[in-house]
Parts: C-alpha cells; structure tokens; sequence
C-alpha cells in the first residue's frame, strides 16, 4: 500500500469493533484504546459509544483508515469522497457547544500542546484544498493520545520522550475520566496550530450522582406562595417599585416573585419528587460544569512518579488549560439569545450605569461565589449615596463659613504683622505669616467643626453598612437555596499532595537503609501501615521563618521608601529656597507637597504589585492544605502588606510630621545637616487632605484605566500576534469558522477574586480611616465604583474565560477585614481630630482663655516668641534685612515659655492642658462611638423577619411532604397486604383443587409480593 493512500471501508451497522484480520492495511489511526481487543464485546461497546466520533445515526457505517493522520495528501477525487459523508458539521455541533452528533453538550474544554514530527509537517504543506471535510476525518479523535502511530524508518527524528510522557499522562488521566462516567471528544484540526481540545461532556446518570455527592439543592414540583406585605407597607412597596421601575434590569430573573419552588438536596432515590420534565435544562450550563470539575479534581493519573490531578497536571503543562465554555456571542448579526447575550446588554455596558444589577442572573451565570462580590459591592455603592451627600454638606459648610473663620481672618490680616521664624537655616529668612493666607483659608474647608460631626456619622454608616450586609446576604442565601449550605473539607491541593509524597518517600528510604537486613514482610507491613502522612510545623518552620522574615522586610522597606521621600521634600525644600526667585519662593511647599506625593503615588502602585506576588510566593511555600486556606493566608499577607504600603506616607502626615522638630536655637536634625518638617501655619490637615486625595484619586484611575483596561487588552494582543505567527497559511484557515472552545482559550484566565476585593477594600480604607480631613471621599469613591462595577462586568463577560460556579454563603474573610477597619476607622478618626486639626486647641482656648468668648486673639496664643540673638552659630539667616527692617524677636508655633520667663523655651502650662484635653477627647470619642456602633448592631437584627419566616415554612413543608410521601407508602403496603389476605381466603376454600395442582395455585395466590 503507499504511504498516501486513503481506504474506505463500509462495515455493516451491527459490525462489532474489534480486531480486523487485515492487519497490512488497517493500521495508524485507531478509534478504539489499544487495549479494547483484550476487552469483553460490552466494553467495546460502552467506549465505542463514548468516543464517538460520526453523528449517532452514522456510527458503525464508515470507517476511514489511515496511515498516519498527519501525513495525508489529498487529491481533489478523494476530496469530493469525504465531502459526500457529511454535511456543514459546524453547525450541527453549534459551532463548538456541542459534540460532532449535535445532542450531547460540551460542559468542559481541556486544552493540550502538542507536537508534529518533522515529516508530517513536510508532507502536510501539500494540504490546500477548500475541504470542510478535513476537519469531520480529523479532528474528534475518539481516544486521546492514541490517534497518531507512526511508523519509524531510517529519516525519522528522534523520540521526544517528554512529549510521549505528557501524551501517556493524557492517556491515562482520560482513560479514568472515562471509568468516572464522562464522554469525550477530541479536535486536533483548529485554526490554532500545535493546540488540541478534548470535550468532556456529562451525562444525566453522572449528573445524577455528582449533584447526590455534592447535596446540590434543586427545585422540586412542590411551590409555596411567598408572604407578601399588607396595608400601608404594600402600598409603599407599590410606590417603590413603580418609581424604581426605569432602573430595574430588563431581565426574567430579577422580576419580584410571588411563588417559590421548595427546594431539597438531589437524591436518586426521591427522583419523583423533582420537576424532570426536562431534564436538559434541569441542570444549568453553571452546575454541569461544576459538576465535572468536582469530577476533574477527583480523578488522578498514578502511572507517573506520584499521583496527579488536574491541578498538577495543569501545573506540568501536560494540560495548557482547562475552562468551561461561555453560552455563546454576545455580539454580532444573527446571535442566538443566551445569558452571555443578556448579560452583556444589560449588566456588562456603562450606558445602564444607573441600573441595578441583575444579580440572580449573575450567580446563575458565574456562579455563588462571584454573584456574592458583584452584590457586596453593589450594597456598597449605593451605601456611599448619603455618605456623599453628607461629605458634599460639610464641604460646603466650609466654603459658606470661610470668610466667617477668625482665626484664618487673622492670619490673613497684614495689620497685625507677625514676623515668623525662618524655615530653614542660613538661606531662609523671616517671613509674614500673611504670605500664609491662601493655605489658612483653605484648611478650613475640611477643618472645621462640621467634620468632628462626619466622622460620628462616617463610624455610624460603617457599622450600618455592615449590618445591612449581613441582611442582604441572608435575603441572597434564601433566594439562592443556601441556607443549609456548609462548606465541607476541600481536597487536598496537588502542592501539598506531592510535598506529602516526598516526604513519605524519604521516610521509606530512611527505613530501608536503617533496616537494610530484615525481611520483605516488615518492610511489606510497614508500607502498609493505617496512619497517613501529613505536614506539621517541624516541615513547615523554614517556610514560617521565611513568611516572618519577609513580611518585616517588605514593611522595612516601605518605612525606607516613605523616609527616602521624607528625605527629598526636605532636600528639595532647602534647594529651591537657596535658587527661587523671591516669587517663587512662596511656592516652595505646594511644589515640594505635590511633587512629593506624586512620587509616593508612583511608588504605591510598583510596591502594589510587587508585593502582591511576594505574597503569593511567601503563601506557597507554606504549602497550605487547601485551596481555601491557601486563599485566607494569601489575602491576609497581600493586605497587611498593600495596606502598610498605602497608608505608611498618610500616617506619617497626620501623627508624625511637625511633632519633633525642635524650637529655633534648638532643632532636630537628620544626619547632622537635614531639619525636620514642619507644618504649615494652618496646621497639618491641609496637607493631609493633599495626601489623600492625590494617592486615592492616583490610584483608582492609573488602577481603572491602566491596570484594568490596558494591561488585558495588550495581553490579549501579544496572544492573538503569537497565534497568528504560529498558524498554517494553507487556504483552509481563512475558510473554517472558529469554534466556540478556541474562542475561549484566546481569552484571559480567571485570576480570582481577590484583586477585585482588594481594590475595594483599601478604597474602603481612605472611605473611613482619614475621613475627618477629607469629607469628598466618599464622592470619589462612589463616582469610581459606578464605573468600576461596569468595568468589572465587561472583563468578566467579554475578557475573560467563564470561571468555574464555586457556591458559598458569605464573602469570608473579607468580611472581618471590613469590621476590622470600621473599628480601626473609630480610632484614627479621633486621633485625626483631636492631634492633626485644630479643633481641640480652639475649643480650649474658647473656653479657658478667650476674653470675651469669642477665638479673637487665638492665633497669638498658639504662638511662642524666640530672641533671635539665641540662634546657635551658622544657623541664623544670611540676609537678616530681607523683611526690610531688622527682627528682634521672631514667632514659632508651639506652646513654651518667652525668651524673657525665667525658664526660657521650656514647655508652658498651656501646652499640658491641650494635651489632657486631646487625650480626653480620645477617650470620650472612642467609647462613644463605639458605644453607638455597638447598639446600632445590636438593634438590627442580622436575618430580616420575613426571610426567617420563609426558611421556618419551608422546613414546615418539607416534613408534610415527606410525611404525605410515608403515609402513601402505608396505606400501600396495607393494601396489599389486605388483598393477600382475601386471596390467601380464597385459596384454602378451594384446598381440593389446592392439592392437585399446588404450584399453579401458589403462584395464582400470590402474585401481588411478586410484583412489589
């Protein structure tokens, strides 16, 4: 036969697969395992039927030999041959959703690499035909692994024997899926070259048992009305619903229901009691795909050196990808309607920015776990609206009260001509406290007697936030059949599966040379032992030295960052005071303020990344048993980590900058040459403010637009160019349309949660933490999650492939986080106001030395005098006369004695009443808030009334109908024993016929145990 030649063969429809007795033709591609000639006809059969791959009315009717798959060259006849055997296969599939016979649906996608010998890829360049039919002789390899045997001559290349490991690894692992109850197909013939798909789809048997596994709760026949409100609330509902109309979504799922399917964990044994009239929808596209993937974890390969999962086989690249596929296009002419579709319109597009989410069809789509995000930070949006409303309040109460601000009249005032201190040494000189004016009137806009009453109602709205949460999430656990819902014992991940390995190999080796001599039964006993091997803090403490070591390092380094700008602001500062221009001296702070922090800025968002793969690295050394606790500890390390990296430079602003400077003759100094900061005359907050607003401003839109936007699409760009310069040029890919599964192996992975979460969360931060100094951050932040929440739902519809359903019941640890802060957000609060701003000085000297009552006369209380003749030596200014006249005495804020008491400089008496006063306030503020929080989350109750009513009912209809189920089977059985009794009566009356034909009476007598 020659090495080209195609063979067609027409067998009979109830030809059994089994061995050919031509054996000199029928070689090369076999759609059969190897080992299917060992097996009994039935396993012929069951795989046969499972790896199909011709539409079912057409199994068993041609089979197309070939000597190598890869190594064909058609002739135009031939061509026009396999043409005639089938028809646009496509379409019948859906394009990819389904397999080659159009009825069995693709519920997973495996992808693999895979490589072509050297003389396939000669001889396949002569391939240029317009053939739809190459891909229906192809692809849809029935058994993986085992379609291509060559045969080795003289000018074949050498064996890859990484590449057959990988193959075998595929094999095998594919072989067990099939033993587990999954069907596959195969396609190696896409428009993606050196890329193989296998198709896994479920069947209803297999579904059956996963959803018993996994206590899935579905819908039974059995509905309930759901209770509705009367009287006055019915009608508000009413109102409310009319108003809010324009906003709701327009889809089925998120219309307000009446009636409510009982649910219950599947069981096959209580089939009847589920609505299966249509049992291809009964399990949504969601719950099949999880379903295999419970599957794909569960199954393992053990031929190689230890036993791999889906997830070390992924890790291995024996796997390039494993993925559920999307329901469909979104866009274009002619797309059939599915969620993808709906979910794009409707959710996933900024022109329906002002609508609610539809969040049933969100979890119906994606899944619990991503459903739960989208609503938590759903609540969270709308609970910034009167958090903006009342920030915007308090901004506008301090631009209407400016100009009715004493103190900042004050300062402002030329006529009261108070000369100030020089800022730096020699190349300062003084300066008039009016230069200030602009900087004064600004800090009372966000330092004013307003925000002490914002940052009560920001802890309140926290704590009220938190509680409203924890009812949303109990109204989403009832609505989505989680009530009952545990989360059980994940398996072990495959890291931890293989350090376990290693660990037990290197025991048995240690046993086998301490014991070298004895016999082959105690080693024999003592590979068999009962207790299971496991990691302990001994095998994990280099690991738990490393996470220690590593995180103190990276807070190190973020204190060095922050000092190194402490550094330059300084620096700078003194140089631009030597060089400016008399002008452009006034300028010196802002330029050197915003400069400043727009290199924190910068450095922020590296770090952020940075340590966000430290902090994965640190948590897979560890190797947590879990992927649930692998998650915890990740979060944990990435936040402590991100939330030092974010806050350190506002910390430093707010409780450090100006505290240890000095007094004039007597400063502190870094590095013998560099004075400390000071604040600005009108105090510190207004610097904050700047801080705070730059890096919360900077980092959501660099993070939105670069991050979020940019970097995936030019991923997805460098992808699409690598694929493009790897694909064939024969005329046969611009013709063949691309199926759904390379569609989305072209997308990008799903990276977790935790980015999305740990975004909101630190923004949660600047929301709450420093709040008191800039009231138009909620304003920000809500402006930012409208768009954010937009720009989420277009990654996670149109860029990303669809990630697997995970049910759960709550956010997890992102919710103590939450508290976490909201508590820390009480404390930082107080001491913002009673430290940073001005509020605590003034209302000491309004009510203990103010005159007339009234803050006249407060600027010049919070100014201490120094005898310019006490400068040290080198310190004073070089041009003494820049004011125009000379400077006897020079002003400083702070509280100390006048060069003329007898305890010259040293702290005054006014300075420790402020202090007390401070430190009261503190207290005072922090319990009573606290106290508020307290009570408000005391008062609300965590699960809505009417929602534990509806869990109570439904529990109640439960029991009747299992109670209805067990009196039917009774009153059965009690008939039938009933009408054995009669026919039992009846039998011993005729006992004469009884004795001549015994047998065929008993068997008349007693048909009714036979039939149960």
């Amino acid at each position: 036969m020659e090495k080209d030649e195609i063979h067609l063969r027409r067998l009979p429809p109830a030809a059994p697969w089994g061995p050919h007795s031509d054996h000199s033709e029928f070689h090369g591609v076999d759609f059969l395992p190897e080992d299917l000639n060992k097996a009994p006809e039935e396993t012929g059969m069951r795989v046969n039927k499972k790896y199909s791959c011709l539409p079912a009315e057409e199994k068993g009717i041609h089979i197309i030999n070939i000597r190598a798959i890869e190594d064909i060259g058609y002739d135009q006849h031939e061509s026009t041959l396999l043409n005639s055997l089938s028809k646009n296969p496509d379409a019948d599939c859906k394009y990819g959703l389904y397999f080659r016979d159009g009825k069995r649906k693709v519920d997973y996608i495996l992808v693999y690499h895979y490589k072509k010998s050297s003389a396939a890829k000669t001889l396949s360049r002569k391939v240029h035909h317009n053939d739809s039919s190459v891909r229906s002789t192809k692809q849809d390899q029935p058994l993986p692994g085992k379609g291509v045997q060559l045969e080795m001559g003289e000018g074949e290349p050498q064996v890859d024997y990484h590449e057959d490991d990988k193959r075998f690894r595929r094999e095998e692992y594919e072989g067990n899926l099939v033993e587990a109850g999954l069907e596959l197909e195969r396609d190696e013939d896409t428009k993606i070259h050196g890329i193989g798909f296998v198709k896994i789809h479920a069947p209803w048997n297999v579904l059956c048992r996963e959803a018993e596994f996994l206590k899935l709760k579905m819908p039974t026949k059995k509905m309930y009305q759901i209770n509705q409100t009367h009287g006055l609330l019915k009608k508000i509902n009413s109102v409310i619903q009319k108003i809010t109309e324009p906003i709701q979504p327009k889809v089925a799922e998120h219309k307000p229901q009446t009636v409510k399917r009982l649910s219950y964990p599947f069981s096959r044994e209580k089939q009847h009691l589920f609505d299966l009239s249509d049992r291809d929808s009964f399990f949504d596209s969601k719950t099949r795909s999880t379903i295999v993937y419970e599957i794909l974890k569960r199954t393992t390969c053990t031929k190689a050196k230890y036993s791999m999962g889906i997830t070390s086989l992924l890790a291995n690249g024996v796997y390039s990808a494993a993925y559920p596929l999307h329901d469909g296009d979104y866009e274009g002419e002619n797309v059939e309607p599915n969620d993808r579709k709906l979910l794009c319109e409707e959710w996933a597009s900024y022109g329906v920015f002002y609508k609610y989410q539809p969040i049933d069809l969100v979890r119906k789509y994606f899944g619990e776990k991503i459903g739960l995000y989208f609503a938590w930070l759903g609540v969270y949006t709308q609970m910034l609206i009167p958090a903006s409303v009342v920030g915007i309040i308090v901004f506008l109460y301090g631009c209407a009260t400016v100009d009715e601000n004493i103190p900042s009249m004050e300062m402002c005032d030329e006529r009261n001509n108070i000369t100030m201190c020089p800022l730096c040494d020699r190349t300062c000189s003084y300066w008039k406290m009016s230069s200030a004016c602009a900087t004064a009137r600004a800090s009372h806009l966000f330092d004013n007697p307003a925000t002490v009453f914002f940052s009560v109602f920001m802890a309140l709205w926290a704590a009220t936030f938190m509680e409203h949460w924890k009812r949303k999430q109990m109204r989403l656990n009832y609505r989505w059949d989680l009530t009952g819902f545990e989360e059980e014992e994940d398996h072990p991940r495959a890291e931890y599966e293989a350090k376990v390995l290693k660990k037990s190999l290197r025991k048995e080796h240690k046993h086998k040379e301490k014991h070298r001599y004895f016999p082959e039964e105690t080693a024999h006993q003592w590979r068999q032992r009962p207790d299971k091997e496991k990691l302990t803090w001994k095998d994990r403490f280099p690991a738990y030295l490393t996470n220690f070591v590593g995180i103190i390092f990276m807070v190190g380094l973020t204190f060095a960052i922050v000092f190194g700008v402490i550094i330059y602001r300084i620096s700078t500062a003194a140089a631009l005071a030597i060089s400016s221009t008399p002008s452009g001296r006034s300028s010196v702070r802002v330029t050197v303020t915003a400069t400043a922090v727009i290199i924190n800025l910068v450095v922020i968002i590296i770090l952020d990344e940075v340590y966000g793969c430290i902090a994965r690295w640190l948590t897979q050394i560890e190797v947590p048993k879990t992927d649930k606790s692998f998650e915890e500890r990740l979060i944990f390390k990435a936040f402590l980590l991100k939330f030092v990296n974010a806050y350190t430079p506002i910390f430093y602003v707010a409780f450090f900058k100006g505290r240890f400077v000095g007094r004039p003759g007597d400063y502190v100094y870094i590095f013998h040459s560099f004075r400390m900061e000071e604040c600005a005359p009108g105090g510190c907050l207004m610097e904050l403010c700047i801080q705070l607003s730059i890096i919360m401003l900077g980092k959501q839109l660099i993070q939105n637009n670069l991050f979020e936007i940019g970097i995936p699409k030019m991923k997805k760009l460098i992808r699409y160019m690598k694929l493009k310069r790897r694909r064939t040029l024969d005329h046969e890919e611009h013709v063949k349309r691309k199926q759904r599964y390379e569609v989305d192996f072209n997308l990008e992975p799903f990276a977790g949660l935790t980015p999305e979460y740990m975004e909101m969360i630190i923004q949660f931060g600047f929301v709450t933490l420093f709040v008191a100094s800039f009231p138009l951050a909620p304003l920000f932040a809500l402006l930012n999650n409208i768009i954010e929440i937009r720009l989420d739902a277009k990654k996670f519809v149109t860029e990303l492939r669809r990630p697997v359903a995970v049910r759960a019941k709550d956010i997890g640890i992102w919710y103590n986080i939450l508290r976490g802060i909201g508590k820390l957000a009480v404390i930082i609060n107080a001491f913002v106001i009673s430290f940073t701003s001005d509020f605590i000085p003034r209302l000491v000297y309004l009510y203990m030395y103010s005159e007339n009552g009234t803050m006249h006369g407060f600027v010049n209380h919070t100014l201490s005098s120094f005898n310019v003749s006490d400068f040290q030596a080198g310190t004073a200014p070089n041009d003494p006369m820049d004011l125009g006249y000379e400077v006897q005495i020079c002003r400083y804020k702070d509280y100390r004695e006048p060069p003329w008491s007898e305890n010259k400089y040293d702290i005054s008496k006014d300075f420790w009443a402020v202090l007390a006063a401070r430190l009261a306030f503190v207290i005072v503020f922090q319990n009573l808030v606290m106290f508020m929080s307290d009570f408000v989350d005391w008062i609300i109750p965590d699960i809505p009334k009417d929602i534990s009513q509806q869990i109570h009912k439904e529990k109640v209809l439960m029991v009747e109908v299992f109670m209805r189920e067990e009196q039917g089977k009774l009153h059965m059985l009690e008939t039938w024993k009933d009408k054995d009794k009669e026919k039992g009566k009846n039998c011993n009356n005729h006992s004469p016929r009884l004795s001549r034909s015994r047998s065929g009476s008993l068997s008349s007598c007693h048909p009714y145990p036979l039939d149960v």
